[in-house]
């Protein structure tokens, strides 16, 4: 069975990229306020008001609130 044919590009510095839909799969936000950011516990990308600072391994993380297990029941 043949795989499907892998189309790349060489950019003007020489590196290979494979083509891919271009944009982000995280949405633009015109303010601060409205942008993800990632768990650190379980590393999904929430919205900054779903997320809260929290004391880890002795540095400031940002982790879902009130937990990840809480959070994804109440969204799912």
């Amino acid at each position: 069975m043949a795989k499907a044919e892998v189309k790349t590009a060489v950019v003007a510095d020489g590196l290979r990229y494979k083509s891919k839909a271009p944009g982000s799969p995280f949405r633009a936000s015109a303010s601060f306020s409205g942008a993800t950011m990632s768990c650190f516990m379980c590393g999904k990308h929430r919205v900054r008001s779903q997320l809260r600072t929290r004391q880890v391994l002795g540095k400031s993380q940002t982790v879902c609130a009130p937990s990840c297990k809480a959070l994804d029941e109440s969204l799912g």
